[in-house]
């Protein structure tokens, strides 16, 4: 029996849980803020259910091979809180958020030795408390070390691609997508946006700047991808919401430090201008200041 717990059943953590769940080889436990019942995941091939192990208090928890992180990246510091009653001497802490940053992120709370960064494409929704929709094809890329090929077996019941692969490379496409998802969070409009001219040129532009600054930090990057990048959010469901304009819609804090922040950022330190990521942080920022304090983390 593999024991696994997902931190934070939110859109992504409560769709890997189900679909973890469902082979009966793995003990799956959520750690909430709030409690459930069970897990119901409207798939492209059917409803799912599961009924893992909730918890609502780190006193409760007990030690688990694997640790999964699905908290939203602000939220580092509440998700570490669970980590010392998790760990046991071979838990491995899988971290699956937005940007490039992951060991860095959780390297206060953890050795660097047992943290896998992994990238993850899930288009997933929660609709309610345990309660989430899995719009399509999801992935899951790993580096390709010992820790990442042995969490590849978790996942041979799920409908998850899961592979290693140069994580580096992986981390920063994924980032020259999500970048862009600025532009829906700035206009309030879900991705069909991109059918309004001149938004392709904002999109190309913003994922070019992306391009160069993770060549810069060793990815090895096409031109190519800022056009498939407008091609990708084309072919998207044109009511879809990524994450950054749902949480504004939402009133909650958004991950603009981890998305564009982080280009800007290291942009600087390479030397590579990045005005459009610099405007979409400044126009963020500012209309996060004018959002309602709702005083509640909020998951990923």
């Amino acid at each position: 029996m593999t024991t696994i717990a997902i931190i934070g059943p939110g859109a992504i953590g409560g769709v890997l849980a189900a679909w973890l769940a469902q082979d009966a080889t793995n003990d799956v436990t959520v750690c909430a803020r709030t409690p459930f019942d069970h897990l119901e995941v409207e798939t492209p091939n059917g409803v799912i259910m599961a009924h893992p192990r909730v918890l609502t208090d780190p006193r409760e928890a007990t030690p688990v091979d694997w640790v999964l992180i699905t908290t939203k990246t602000y939220d580092a510091a509440g998700a570490a809180a669970w980590l010392p009653a998790l760990r046991g001497d071979h838990t491995r802490v899988v971290v699956l958020q937005n940007g490039v940053e992951h060991v860095e992120r959780f390297s206060p709370y953890l050795p660097v030795e047992l943290i896998v960064p992994a990238v993850i494409d899930c288009p997933a929704e929660r609709t309610a408390p345990g309660r989430m929709r899995q719009r399509g094809h999801s992935w899951i890329i790993v580096p390709d070390s010992a820790n990442g090929r042995e969490f590849l077996p978790l996942w041979s019941k799920t409908n998850f691609d899961v592979t290693t692969d140069d994580f580096t490379t992986r981390a920063w496409a994924k980032l020259c997508i999500n970048a862009p998802g600025a532009i829906s969070a700035i206009l309030l409009q879900p991705t069909g946006v991109i059918r309004v001219e001149p938004i392709p040129d904002l999109v190309r532009a913003m994922a070019r700047e992306c391009i160069a600054v993770g060549r810069a930090e060793g990815a090895t990057l096409g031109d190519e991808i800022a056009e498939q990048v407008v091609e990708g959010m084309r072919n998207a469901f044109p009511d879809a919401l990524n994450s950054l304009v749902a949480d504004r819609m939402a009133g909650r804090q958004m991950e603009i430090d981890a998305r564009n922040g982080a280009v800007v950022r290291f942009g600087k330190k390479h030397g590579i201008p990045t005005p459009m990521n610099e405007m979409a942080v400044a126009l963020l920022i500012a209309a996060q200041d004018k959002q309602p304090n709702t005083g509640q983390r909020h998951e990923k």
